[in-house]
């Protein structure tokens, strides 16, 4: 049944139309016109998970569990691996399940043999189910999905969302990599993330509402039930950076992800709060529609325009670029006001 799932909820989102807006067009950035560098001057390089990586970007969590999501996960780690850019897996759950999946996960430290790889499971794991999901991949940090919004989207979803944050207190206590918590693309708000912070998480993945909509793909699933007026539902990406930086929390890594697609995004993201940015769905579409080299072109592409946004920015670096300033507009100033 998981297996199935797994295959379905690709298809899925291959199929969705809904899109929501992560609010980064209410942003807005001065042009500077008197920047004083030169582009070949322009480093891109950040800290991640005390490592130093080339661009503030990774692959976030989508599959594995089949031979299909295998193939789209051997791809999408020779991305991440040319780019020397991190890579999540998905959910590594069905792999502590049913033996057969686990190459679809091993193959994705198979190609990244020295970068940074990324494990995965949900806020239910164990401490014992975390350590093996680490130890699978041989991850360098593990992420913790929230997603109760997409189980109660199942009809076979969970109903059940008691001790979360125990079991979640008791991960981090005990493991031995870093423990990233992150939603599923409805936002981490500002009170969830002190919660967080309070039990000793210091990084998480806001994947707010503009992104992938798992409400609209489990829908897909089940048409004897419209629930399409849930699917505005969620915190949008660029509000939920910004109130997560206003925790003035120095030691918590802020990853913004949820409708990241274009280099403008990224940027934006990273001077609103973010320390790292994260891309799915729009990797994915690359990759089914598109193949490998396409998709090694998307990235070069986002990572030269990034570039050419930080020169117009006057930010020769990232440490100058989350100076810079800002105003906010629309609908975001709104929500931010309110």
């Amino acid at each position: 049944m998981r297996k199935y799932r797994k295959q379905e909820h690709i298809e899925n989102y291959l199929r969705t139309s809904y899109v929501g807006n992560p609010l980064f067009d209410d942003v807005f950035l001065y042009n500077n016109s008197l920047p004083e560098i030169d582009f070949s001057e322009i480093d891109t390089s950040t800290v991640f998970l005390d490592r130093k990586i080339n661009f503030p970007l990774m692959i976030n969590a989508m599959t594995g569990g089949n031979e299909f999501s295998e193939d789209i996960n051997r791809d999408l780690a020779g991305v991440a691996n040319e780019f020397r850019i991190p890579m999540a897996v998905g959910s590594e759950k069905i792999a502590l399940e049913d033996e057969d999946a686990k190459e679809s996960f091993k193959v994705v430290r198979e190609i990244i043999k020295d970068g940074i790889v990324i494990s995965n499971l949900s806020g239910e794991a164990t401490v014992e189910e975390a350590k093996r999901a680490v130890d699978l991949v041989e991850a360098d940090a593990i992420q913790i999905h929230l997603n109760p919004a997409q189980e109660l989207a199942q009809p076979e979803g969970n109903r059940k969302f008691r001790n979360i944050l125990q079991n979640i207190d008791m991960i981090v206590a005990k493991s031995e990599v870093p423990v990233i918590v992150k939603e599923v693309g409805f936002g981490l708000s500002k009170d969830v993330i002190k919660t967080l912070y309070d039990i000793g998480v210091r990084s998480v993945d806001v994947s707010g509402y503009g992104g992938t909509n798992f409400i609209e793909i489990e829908n897909l699933r089940n048409v004897d039930n419209d629930l399409s007026e849930f699917y505005s539902w969620g915190i949008p990406t660029a509000l939920a950076l910004i109130e997560a930086k206003s925790l003035g929390l120095k030691d918590l890594e802020i990853i913004s992800s949820g409708g990241v697609k274009n280099s403008t995004d990224v940027i934006k993201s990273l001077v609103i709060g973010a320390d790292m940015t994260a891309v799915s769905g729009e990797i994915l579409s690359y990759i089914i529609h598109g193949g490998y080299d396409y998709t090694l072109k998307y990235i070069s592409n986002l990572i030269y325009k990034s570039k050419m946004l930080m020169l117009l920015l006057g930010s020769k670096n990232l440490d100058e670029l989350k100076l810079q300033k800002y105003k906010v507009t629309g609908r975001l100033k709104e929500l931010l006001e309110g």
